[in-house]
């Protein structure tokens, strides 16, 4: 071999070498740098105990790091930032090119393969703006919908029957919630009501199946997977009802400038989408609606009448108070629904116990945070805070442990604007994070709460409602990581109530 090949031979190594050693240095130097700085917080190792204790858990992270972030390694090894609620308000202030609400949802939803619109300007501005501005003059359609919902839902209860209620509450959620976001005649339609019902099903059927899938697989694997394949056909479904709908109303409208619109969000979507997005992103919104509504509120009302029937000593007041506020308003109005303060404080409390999630403020790190404290938070990691152990600090609620179903209607009480404002059912705030909190609150909270009193107190005024076989104890709470639910299998006594 000749010197100049020799020497053109070493040219290339190097300059391979070179380029070999910048690509790793791209690919393990922050790995290693995120490595480093997480290891600077305390940890926690939960391991599979996270599964089916994670309640407990982020109880004892908070107690023992109630100054300071630290990590928590769950059943999947994912390790996330557990942030103390002393840090929200500084957190509060960082922008989404900081901390990503879209991307805490993106990635946790599994989006890539579930297709769920995580974060649409047109559906949360609707929601916002026209959504809970028309509630008052709603209310009227929306009692009905429950009362006709509980005719062809639930059994007849002549005597006391058994009822799995939070299967039944599906349907009748779907319903009463459908009349609002697509209009009456397409919330009858029997697809409608099955993809309403089975949508969320399928979507968290499928984020749990993909979440089992090695990360490097996911885009192989995950979308030949049956658990997509069905969503797939879940979606088309919903877009075969909803499609020509949406078509003929974008049609009249234009053969009629005069056309009287109906009231419901589908139509207010289609009046801020029009050459914007497609009837596909409008089908899209619907089903983000959907997802948001339907099992969120069943699991809610479900929540709500396990622990009435445990703690029957509620009953009688409740139902006195739902009466004279009716009397008073002449029907089950928005007024009336206003003045049940001792219903929306029972309401309150059961979430206080038994909400949806034991954390909130889910959130993706896009830029590195620095904490008052001094703590650095590595961009690339999710944080969350630990909301169901603040419900139960006694620095915030006196005797936590203790169930007080009057306990924010007692703090209302006072009639101070603050005390009036911190205590409702759909307060957000750094103590009350069931909702979210800051720009992200959950837009629909008004509707939902409007929607589960309607519901409740249809219950309580039509129907006598107990245990079954003489139990005492509330039906069991489902810890599933984070995630908690009713037993889904609870059966109720129902009996319809003598006509007054």
């Amino acid at each position: 071999m000749d010197a100049e090949l020799t020497a053109q031979l070493v040219r290339v190594l190097q300059t391979t070498g070179i380029a070999a050693v910048v690509l790793a240095a791209w690919i393990f130097v922050p790995k290693l740098q995120h490595r480093y700085y997480m290891s600077k917080l305390p940890k926690v190792t939960a391991g599979a105990a996270y599964a089916t204790t994670a309640g407990k858990i982020y109880k004892e992270g908070y107690k023992q790091y109630k100054d300071q972030a630290y990590t928590l390694v769950n059943d999947q090894g994912n390790e996330n930032v557990i942030v103390p609620m002393r840090f929200l308000p500084e957190l509060r202030n960082l922008g989404d090119d900081v901390l990503s609400f879209s991307k805490g949802i993106t990635d946790e939803m599994e989006i890539r393969y579930t297709k769920l619109v995580a974060e649409s300007h047109t559906v949360t501005d609707t929601v916002k703006t026209k959504l809970t501005s028309s509630l008052p003059r709603l209310h009227t359609s929306i009692a009905d919908d429950v009362k006709l919902a509980f005719q062809i839902f639930l059994p007849p209860c002549d005597d006391w029957t058994e009822v799995n209620i939070n299967e039944k509450l599906v349907p009748i959620i779907a319903k009463v919630s459908g009349s609002v976001f697509v209009g009456p005649e397409i919330s009858s339609h029997p697809d409608y009501l099955d993809a309403a019902c089975m949508y969320p099903v399928d979507l968290f059927n499928v984020v749990t199946a993909v979440k089992k899938i090695n990360p490097w697989l996911k885009p192989f694997l995950a979308p030949r997977t049956p658990e997509v394949l069905t969503l797939r056909k879940r979606e088309q479904q919903a877009k075969n009802v909803l499609r020509p709908i949406i078509e003929q109303r974008i049609a009249a409208k234009a053969k009629d400038p005069e056309w009287k619109e109906p009231e419901d969000v589908l139509q207010w979507i289609i009046n801020r989408s029009i050459g914007k997005i497609s009837i596909d992103e409008i089908v899209g919104g619907q089903l983000t609606l959907i997802f948001a509504a339907i099992h969120t509120t069943s699991t809610t009302v479900t929540n709500t009448m396990f622990t009435l029937v445990s703690k029957p000593e509620y009953i009688k007041p409740l139902q006195e108070e739902i009466r004279q506020a009716i009397a008073e308003e002449g029907g089950v109005t928005y007024r009336a629904v206003q003045k049940m303060e001792k219903l929306d404080s029972f309401m309150k409390e059961v979430l206080r116990f038994h909400g949806p999630s034991l954390t909130g403020m889910l959130r993706r790190v896009l830029k590195g945070v620095t904490l008052s404290n001094g703590q650095y938070i590595p961009p690339g990691v999710m944080i969350e805070v630990p909301s169901q152990a603040i419900y139960h600090d006694d620095k915030f609620y006196p005797d936590p442990e203790v169930f007080d179903g009057f306990r924010f209607y007692k703090a209302r009480s006072t009639g101070k604007a603050a005390d009036i404002a911190r205590n409702q059912f759909i307060t957000t705030n750094e103590e009350n994070l069931t909702f979210g909190h800051g720009r992200h609150a959950c837009p629909g909270r008004f509707f939902a709460a409007l929607e589960i009193k309607m519901i409740m107190a249809r219950f309580l005024l039509d129907y006598d409602i107990k245990m079954p076989n003489g139990q005492t104890e509330r039906h069991p709470q489902i810890e599933m990581g984070r995630i908690s639910i009713p037993y889904p299998a609870g059966q109720l006594l129902f009996k319809k109530r003598a006509a007054a």
